[in-house]
């Protein structure tokens, strides 16, 4: 999980398992941007050599000062203003092209490093298209959108800061030791001296600080996570009656990330103050040495000044660039991850000379299908059956008996361990994934409803439909008449989890969809799980009327809404134990039947209550 922003952001930096390797990448992008970047360098350095001649000059002014003081005294002359008005109007137009060169570097480096953002972000959207399913079955929601919007955050900031002050950094501390070294080179030995204490403090109090930073970044994650779990269900805390629960959980959570927050922000605020002291010190010895240094006539008042101030700039670069480092290697681990995902081995390629899909009729054949989410385990064993074009197969069986499986295999989500899928008497594989799917429509038991107007989800079916079009699926799916009671009617805005309406509505209008979508092949996986039977029943004769002259797939729990089938598989382990229609399978007196009579005797049982 990246280092969040803020004060809470300063912790020991996450590393890179592979540093070399992901640096080198991410320098693959920043070489497109070569004169943009030469552009960065020259400016910065510009800019850093304007900084630094600022302080020698201020010297000079010093010196004038006080030696037209001295000369005022002893009544031999007096401070030339003339002078120093000259040199005062150089030195701010020299800060003022410093800060002007700092500006378009900037600038210019912002726009470098938006547009990797902009370039890694299109090839991340990209690559979740193209990922199996078998990844995301592996992955959180959260670990997936973490890539794609922390770590790109995170890379987008360094890329736009650190370089610049890397740049920036190593030009000032140069040019300072060239100008302390041209003022006095004792002065410059004495206070380089300083560096190596203060990297010594500043390495011990990072190395005890580390893992309560850890830790806080630990637990930060945790109760990220407990808020979101128990935000999501907020409705079935409040039904169990677990706000106490939680908020006992979320109390233990919050002081331990307290303890290790308060420890780890003490440690961290703490270098700047022995920093400080560290450089006081040196700032006396310097004082010391300098006055020692005017007295024996080898350099001048001013010059003191000057070295003071390039000491002072000194320690904080090095500080800084130490700090900017962290920074980089939290870059560098946030990259790491964006170009592993981007390295994913991808869904196997569609061939290069596809099928055709416009002729499809619809006739579907399972071959001694295999296959197993886990290789090490299947799922659906030697599964092979005739679908003729037009016919309605339900599939029936036990929870987790492969059902929804095969319908998942049917569209290409996944890859058969063995075995084959013939549609029209060709493999499923000789088709591009894109056209086998646009032959499909499929109606899920989870509804999906994106945060929209009512018309914009059902015409996600069909982009190009007209408002005609979308009202009279509406009709046929027995949903027009409730959409138009809303405020807004069909330009009323669902919200993000579509609960501004109920389970059944939504259900409806994701029927809505497939029904505009006008498919050759119906997939229907419990479609009236999630309505009453009044409107079961209206949906089941649209159904009955979409499904004419389509090969349907019926996924069902509900036995009663499936006798009219064609076809009726049911599946128990992965296999498929019989085969027929419902009377058939009746008459065998088996699995089915048995199915069938244990439902039939829980609705007697309602009905006698």
């Amino acid at each position: 999980m990246p280092r969040p922003h803020g004060p809470m952001g300063n912790g020991a930096p996450e590393k890179a398992k592979n540093f070399k390797a992901t640096l080198k990448e991410l320098l693959s992008y920043l070489k497109d941007y070569k004169l943009g970047m030469i552009l960065v360098t020259l400016f910065a350095i510009g800019s850093t050599i304007f900084t630094i001649i600022g302080p020698k000059i201020l010297g000079n002014i010093t010196t004038e000062i006080f030696s037209g003081l001295m000369k005022k005294i002893s009544n031999t002359g007096g401070i030339d203003f003339d002078y120093i008005g000259r040199i005062s109007l150089i030195l701010i137009i020299l800060y003022i092209v410093s800060a002007l060169f700092s500006a378009i570097q900037g600038i210019i480096m912002s726009n470098i490093s938006n547009k990797i953002s902009y370039q890694l972000r299109n090839k991340l959207s990209e690559k979740v298209h193209k990922l199996p399913m078998k990844y995301f079955d592996s992955k959180t929601h959260g670990e997936v959108l973490s890539i794609v919007t922390n770590d790109i955050d995170t890379l987008s900031q360094a890329l736009n800061q650190s370089i610049t002050t890397i740049i920036s950094g190593i030009a000032t501390i140069i040019g300072i030791l060239i100008m302390m070294i041209s003022i006095n080179i004792s002065m410059t030995i004495a206070s380089i001296l300083i560096v190596p204490v203060c990297m010594f403090i500043l390495n011990l109090v990072v190395k005890k600080s580390q893992k309560y930073f850890s830790m806080q970044q630990e637990y930060l994650g945790h109760i990220n996570g407990h808020v979101e779990e128990i935000y999501g269900g907020h409705d079935i805390v409040k039904a169990f009656n677990g706000e106490e629960k939680a908020i006992d959980k979320f109390n233990t959570i919050n002081q331990t990330l307290y303890h290790s927050a308060w420890k780890s922000q003490f440690l961290s605020t703490a270098m700047h103050p022995i920093m400080q002291f560290i450089g006081n010190l040196g700032y006396v010895v310097i004082s010391i040495l300098g006055g020692y240094m005017v007295i024996r006539d080898k350099i001048e008042v001013g010059e003191i000044l000057s070295f003071t101030q390039y000491v002072r700039t000194f320690t904080q670069q090095i500080s800084q660039l130490a700090q900017v480092m962290n920074n980089v290697q939290s870059a560098i681990a946030a990259s790491e991850r964006v170009f592993e995902f981007l390295h994913l081995e991808e869904e196997v390629k569609d061939k290069k000379n596809p099928a055709e899909v416009n002729k499809i009729e619809g006739n579907i054949e399972f071959k001694n299908v295999c296959f197993g989410y886990d290789n090490s385990k299947t799922v659906i064993h030697n599964f092979s059956a005739k679908i003729k074009d037009g016919e309605k197969i339900a599939i029936v069986g036990p929870t987790g008996a492969g059902k929804t499986t095969i319908v998942k295999l049917l569209m290409r989500f996944y890859e058969l361990n063995q075995g084959k899928i013939l549609i029209d008497g060709k493999d499923l594989t000789d088709f591009r994934r894109n056209e086998i799917r646009k032959l499909f429509g499929m109606v899920l038991q989870d509804t999906w409803l994106f945060n929209g107007t009512i018309k914009e989800n059902i015409r996600y079916g069909k982009l190009d439909a007209n408002d005609n079009e979308i009202r009279e699926a509406c009709k046929t799916a027995s949903v027009d008449h409730f959409i138009r009671t809303l405020p807004d009617g069909y330009d009323m805005v669902l919200n993000e989890e579509a609960d501004n309406i109920s389970g059944g509505q939504k259900q409806l209008l994701t029927i809505a969809r497939v029904i505009l979508k006008d498919p050759k092949i119906l997939i229907l996986d419990e479609a009236t799980s999630s309505v009453d039977t009044r409107t079961e029943i209206l949906i089941q004769e649209a159904m009955d009327k979409l499904m004419e002259g389509r090969t349907s797939f019926i996924i069902a729990h509900r036995l009663s809404t499936i006798k009219n089938a064609d076809l009726i598989l049911v599946m128990d382990g992965g296999d498929i134990v019989e085969q027929g229609n419902h009377k058939q399978l009746l008459k065998k007196n088996g699995f089915y039947a048995k199915l069938y009579n244990s439902q039939f005797e829980v609705n007697e049982n309602e009905l006698d209550v």
